[in-house]
């Protein structure tokens, strides 16, 4: 069974999803790195995306390719403060889904490597991005 079906399949993702964005849209640092004017199209990419990643439908790969996250979040300046910033709401996202250990810490540690991942601008405080 995957990780995807073990938290509940689909409402679970659209809770741990739109809990985040509910976090992003109330942080103008954050807020500032989603170009769209409503977080609804970001919402659904991030669903999809989570929901295939962790073994669910391959929505998103049918509908957008290969996730190419590098790629895909290198136009946009991800210092370590954004990193921390994205990684307290997915956190607080976790807990507002109510994903049961141990799978809660499973995402949480794909959450962090990922977001560590794709910093990519230095943040002036000392704070190098990553190279690929």
């Amino acid at each position: 069974m995957s990780l995807y079906d073990e938290v509940g399949g689909a409402p679970t993702f659209e809770r741990l999803v739109h809990a985040f964005y509910e976090g992003v849209a109330a942080d103008p640092p954050l807020r500032a790195l989603y170009p769209e004017e409503d977080l609804v199209p970001a919402e659904r990419r991030l669903r999809m995306f989570l929901t295939q990643y962790f073994g669910g439908p391959t929505e998103y790969s049918e509908e957008r390719g290969h996730p190419r996250l590098r790629m895909r979040h290198a136009p946009f300046p991800v210092t370590m403060d954004m990193r921390d910033r994205w990684m307290r709401h997915m956190l607080h996202a976790v807990e507002v889904a109510q994903v049961p250990e141990p799978q809660a810490e499973a995402m949480r540690d794909y959450f962090l490597r990922a977001a560590h991942m794709l910093v990519n601008t230095d943040d002036g405080q000392g704070h190098p991005p990553l190279t690929p």
